[in-house]
């Protein structure tokens, strides 16, 4: 398999001393102490750095923001600004629909260019729109919106070729998904370079391709609305001819781990990583994200879940989750009114509930073991008594804490990452309290990598 199970000396030396985990499907906090709001997102990267471009939820349904992040780990990302916002009326306006926003550089022009899916409420335009920047997470100029050559397009994506060509990848209702070609500057569509028909129920949307070595790899969703399918792939060494037939690439049945592809990232030229959605349809702003590597195998694809796993220093491979120490909250000391709560879903069917609110409730972990000096990914097991965000504070080894969020999105209990230092040996303490008065989750467990 060429996206390797265990990592390169080199990168080992850098999980030595660090364990930065993904946490697929859990709560994802960003340094402002709200879970990331970048749904449907895409990827580029500039100058070593990461930047994530997506859709801001936490105002419902209907635009807000599209949203910029940076990272150099894949794993900690910090919020950067709105590239576009809501504006008072027209097609950034109240009521609208801005989806699936991805950004490509222009070598020609210098130009980042901006392609998205943008609607009214009902989803009936089904038009693109384009903007265009000056740098990757600045302001960007808002160009229009319209039907590319004329037809529809509603879950769409981008894709620049090692020849520094532009393609919008766009899904059409009446004639399937379509490879587009796009003029020099990366502003308008010129010509259908292939399309995918509707014949034998083959109904295929939420695009995205990587080019590895010779091979265009293309994944998309079938049509199941905001629910969850299994995805499929098809491959071909042409972007105009010789596609093969779609299969499924993670477990069947699974429903793609209950997620919709959005954006494939290139590690290397033979290895990638899967980046999808995992909506909350009644509750967009707690959707969160799975992010898997991908099993390639000359021009097969398989993916398997994890319920953590480690990116390595160049990203081309990856390490199966840490062993994990288990600390039980019901254990741990109680402060204010914190008391145990039944929790069917939790280990020992026990929560510590209670936390924060009027009475200053707080949970405090003490003992806690690690076997470095250094960054590691905790993950906090917790559950919502609503549907609604709960913030806790969480103070580690005495520090002043960090606003950590709880959104309570699929299970029971679900997951929130706490990133944070501890020291080698058994001598370390978190603590979990209320921000301002406000009521924090039900603390199930802590889940804690060893080495």
């Amino acid at each position: 398999m060429r996206f390797l199970k265990v990592a390169l000396a080199a990168a080992l030396s850098r999980v030595a001393t660090a364990s930065l985990q993904v946490v697929p499907g859990g709560t994802w906090t960003t340094p402002n102490g709200e879970h990331l709001q970048a749904h449907g997102a895409g990827l580029i990267q500039v100058d070593g750095v990461y930047y994530m471009i997506g859709e801001d939820k936490s105002g419902g349904h209907s635009f807000s923001n599209v949203n910029c992040y940076s990272s150099t780990d894949l794993v900690q990302w910090t919020y950067v600004g709105a590239l576009l916002s809501r504006t008072s009326s027209g097609d950034l306006g109240p009521n609208r629909v801005v989806e699936r926003p991805k950004v490509i550089y222009n070598d020609k022009t210098r130009k980042y260019v901006l392609w998205m899916h943008m609607d009214s409420s009902s989803y009936g335009e089904a038009r693109v729109a384009v903007a265009t920047g000056d740098t990757v997470c600045g302001k960007y100029q808002y160009l229009r919106s319209f039907q590319p050559l004329g037809r529809e397009s509603r879950d769409m994506g981008l894709f620049k070729d090692d020849d520094g060509k532009g393609y919008l990848l766009t899904e059409d209702r009446k004639y399937g998904l379509r490879i587009v070609a796009l003029s020099d500057d990366f502003t308008s569509p010129t010509s259908d370079v292939f399309s995918w028909k509707l014949e034998g129920g083959n109904r295929v949307e939420a695009p995205a391709m990587v080019k590895l070595g010779n091979t265009y790899f293309m994944f998309a969703s079938m049509m199941t609305g905001w629910d969850s399918n299994d995805n499929q792939y098809t491959t071909s060494t042409n972007l105009r001819s010789g596609w093969s037939s779609w299969k499924k690439f993670a477990d069947s049945g699974t429903n793609t781990y209950n997620s919709q592809t959005t954006y494939i990232l290139k590690t290397s030229e033979s290895s990638a990583i899967y980046l999808g959605d995992r909506w909350m349809k009644d509750n967009l702003m707690a959707s969160t994200y799975i992010w898997l590597p991908l099993s390639i195998s000359g021009t097969s694809v398989s993916m398997k879940n994890f319920v953590s796993w480690v990116p390595t220093s160049n990203f081309a491979s990856w390490q199966n989750p840490p062993a994990e120490t288990s600390y039980e909250a019901e254990k741990a000391a109680y402060g204010g009114k914190a008391r145990n709560v039944d929790c069917s879903g939790c280990s020992g069917k026990v929560a510590a509930g209670y936390i924060g609110g009027p009475d200053r409730g707080s949970v405090t972990f003490n003992n806690i073991r690690s076997d470095i000096d250094g960054l590691t990914t905790i993950r906090i097991k917790f559950l919502n008594g609503d549907t609604g965000p709960r913030y806790a504070n969480v103070r580690v080894n005495g520090d002043g804490g960090r606003k950590v969020a709880f959104l309570q999105a699929t299970g029971n209990p679900a997951s929130s990452t706490l990133h944070a230092n501890l020291k080698k040996g058994s001598s370390n303490t978190i603590v979990i309290e209320g921000i301002d008065g406000g009521w924090g989750p039900d603390i199930d467990r802590l889940m804690v990598p060893v080495q």
